[in-house]
């Protein structure tokens, strides 16, 4: 994988700074697999090949996972297939605490819109309009938990010497929120430090006229904002950002103040 040790060490950071979107009450009866992780500050697994944000989440929980006391990985990315149809996988099997437990891996970007849906849970969208959180949870508990106690999955365990029927069922769900420009808000059922920023439209980006900007790739979503980057000028932003736009893509953005203060917010196109 083409990250330095120190960049893939810095991207682990972030993803552990990362809070879990909820806490102890399940939401829609998702249960949270939470842990202290006070001894899994260094990345220690070897990459082969360039992985997507999503992906290398998965690898940094499993880092998590293989550094704690008292559990172990049983399998991890298991693929469940039917004859040679692959019907999906499971993100990790694991004994911990002295419990089997299936535990499902997400990672993503919400921004709240208060025009969808009618509860909390429904009203937060990904940054390009074409997934939302229910969607997501929706899958998780329709297909992608279900999926262990398939007959497929069954005979899949079977040659791991393995019982489906003795797994507890986890999620390990991180996010990270924005709200509406100049629009804070509370919520109930999600957690609130997982708010981390804003997101404006085009027309809001001129309030910003004097900051400077970055743009920063996609694995680097995973950090906090940093000052030792290459900042754009406004004009120079400005035109960069319009071929995110045109193609209907909301980039993250890292935003610097004249007093540099840093934000982070999406531009979103639409």
């Amino acid at each position: 994988m083409n990250l330095s040790k120190s960049h893939l060490q810095r991207l682990y950071q972030g993803f552990l700074n990362t809070p879990l979107l909820w806490n102890s009450n399940p939401v829609l009866g998702l249960k949270q697999l939470q842990f202290q992780n006070y001894d899994t500050f260094l990345f220690k697994r070897s990459l082969e090949k360039k992985l997507r944000l999503g992906l290398l989440a998965e690898q940094f929980v499993f880092n998590q996972l293989e550094q704690l006391e008292n559990c172990r990985i049983l399998a991890e990315n298991l693929q469940i297939q039917k004859e040679k149809q692959t019907l999906g996988e499971l993100d990790a099997l694991i004994e911990f605490d002295k419990g089997s437990i299936h535990l499902e891996i997400v990672y993503k970007f919400y921004l709240y819109d208060a025009t969808l849906g009618t509860s909390e849970i429904e009203q937060w969208i990904g940054p390009n309009r074409n997934d939302s959180l229910i969607e997501k949870i929706t899958k998780l508990k329709d297909k992608q938990l279900p999926l262990l106690y398939s007959s497929n999955c069954e005979s899949a365990l079977n040659e791991l010497d393995l019982n489906n029927q003795s797994f507890q069922q986890n999620v390990l769900f991180k996010a990270q929120l924005f709200t509406p420009y100049l629009k804070p808000a509370n919520f109930n059922q999600l957690n609130n430090a997982c708010v981390c920023g804003f997101y404006m439209n085009k027309a809001q980006l001129n309030d910003f006229n004097t900051c400077k900007f970055h743009i920063p790739p996609k694995l680097d979503w995973f950090l906090n904002t940093e000052h030792s980057v290459n900042w754009l000028n406004f004009e120079s932003f400005k035109t960069e950002v319009e071929v995110f736009l045109e193609q209907s893509k909301s980039p993250l953005i890292w935003i610097k103040k004249t007093d540099d203060t840093l934000l982070k917010s999406f531009l979103v196109w639409w």
